[in-house]
């Protein structure tokens, strides 16, 4: 360690921090600030006080004042910083404090606080593609139908109190609501036929789950996951064998490899972007002409 300190310049970090999570994160959060502080790293934390916050700050701090921005928080803390940081040079970095981390599981990052601070110290920068959804950019995925529908009626309260757990209950209870939906996708000017569709960017979704074995963040394609079933039933299904990494092989979930998608369906279904909702059929989604530096794990 001595000798990897001595060979590396500090670098400057600022940490743009969401304090609304729950007391066990707080604590964690604190445990990583004094890993990160022993390693002579020059640390700066500024908290979010609102939804979007976090990408003005972002933006703040992205005037090459500081080597790394890092995000600590969940996966829509992510996004937000993202979204302030597009177009700079800035390094993002991960300190994940949410609920599902898709993003830190998609980097294989370790959940402790050490780890979590030798990675943002001396971890190794890489460039990433990003996508772009309706202005909106995103790392992981954009979705509408089941998944989207469970992001905007999942309790935040319940979520902090019981973690993933409250995204299987709001599950069930669309599962049983019985509504009938259907989207005109197109991939490349290709037509199909879904009630639901997650286009993804990296492999991971709903936290260790693999649902898009044939992507990456440094891949020019998304895989684009379609789903044909309707009803409590097919969701069931599709909930096991996303829980078994199998969604792939359910004769009603089509995966497709595709540079841009458009969506079509009711102006009222909500889409959901790293978790992050928004409004406004039709989607369209393309990868990002610009990519991304983020702070990988050795």
């Amino acid at each position: 360690m001595k000798n990897l300190l001595s060979s590396h310049k500090p670098r400057r970090i600022v940490i743009i921090y969401n304090p609304t999570s729950g007391r066990w994160r707080q604590s964690r959060f604190a445990h990583i600030l004094v890993a990160l502080k022993k390693t002579g790293c020059e640390i700066s934390v500024w908290e979010t006080s609102s939804p979007g916050h976090a990408t003005n700050l972002a933006r703040m701090a992205a005037d090459g004042a500081f080597d790394i921005v890092a995000a600590a928080g969940g996966d829509g803390t992510i996004n937000e910083v993202i979204n302030g940081l597009y177009g700079s040079a800035c390094v993002l970095g991960i300190i994940p404090l949410g609920t599902a981390n898709v993003v830190a599981r998609e980097i294989v990052q370790s959940f402790s606080p050490d780890a979590i601070a030798h990675t943002l110290a001396f971890g190794p920068i890489k460039e990433i593609t990003i996508g772009y959804a309706n202005n909106r950019r995103f790392i992981m995925m954009a979705g509408v139908g089941f998944d989207a529908n469970i992001v905007a009626g999942v309790s935040i309260n319940l979520k902090r109190k019981i973690g993933p757990f409250a995204y299987v209950l709001q599950a069930f209870r669309e599962a049983s609501s019985g509504q009938t939906i259907r989207f005109h996708v197109q991939i490349d000017t290709v037509d199909y036929l879904a009630s639901s569709v997650i286009v993804c960017n990296g492999r991971h979704y709903g936290g260790p789950f693999i649902a898009a074995p044939g992507a990456g963040l440094t891949n020019q394609d998304f895989q684009i996951l379609l789903f044909k079933g309707q009803g409590s039933f097919s969701l069931l299904r599709y909930g096991l064998a996303l829980i078994f990494n199998r969604l792939g092989t359910c004769a009603d979930v089509e995966i497709v490899s595709g540079k841009q998608i458009v969506i079509f369906g009711s102006m009222d279904q909500p889409i959901q972007v790293d978790g992050e909702l928004l409004r406004g059929l039709p989607l369209y989604i393309c990868k990002d002409k610009a990519t991304m530096k983020i702070v990988y794990p050795r």
